[in-house]
């Protein structure tokens, strides 16, 4: 994964801290481009695997429709309230859309680890509910950009 930032290297993350942050924060943002080349973007809970941010759509989504026609897709999570505690993430790339879709819960091996991770994070579950309603994308990062404001003070 490329890291495509120049300045603000001294406030970027760390691997170690790039993989924590993902891995404990639970909503992000999609940016796609609609038909119109318009952006559009939208608010989705979200998994992270160590290596792709997994993304669990509502297969009759502006957003689903727009990736459908162009994969093409950039991602931000952060979180902070006061400006010296802002962290964040931008992962760009394209998506893969990965099982069934609508997703009905039919075996599919590649799913199972990161529906066990999704439901255990945000359901408290340890399997998957499924509604026959949203389907999985996987964004394995092309390109990462990354910041923690927490660190201006050590400058």
């Amino acid at each position: 994964m490329a890291v495509t930032q120049r300045r603000g290297r001294r406030i970027m993350m760390t691997p170690d801290e790039l993989d924590e942050f993902l891995t404990t924060q639970r909503t992000c943002r999609v940016a796609t481009v609609s038909a119109d080349g318009a952006p559009h973007v939208s608010t989705l809970w979200f998994a992270w695997d160590g290596k792709s941010l997994w993304l669990y759509s509502i297969t009759r989504s502006k957003r689903w429709a727009d990736l459908r026609r162009d994969p093409r897709v950039a991602v931000v999570v952060d979180t902070g309230e006061e400006y010296d505690d802002l962290r964040g993430v931008e992962l760009s790339g394209t998506v893969e859309f990965i099982g069934e879709a609508p997703r009905t819960g039919e075996p599919y091996p590649e799913l199972d680890a990161v529906e066990r991770l999704f439901a255990r994070k945000n359901f408290g579950l340890d399997e998957m509910p499924h509604d026959g309603r949203h389907a999985w994308m996987r964004l394995t990062p092309e390109a990462t950009a990354s910041w923690d404001f927490r660190k201006l003070a050590s400058l």
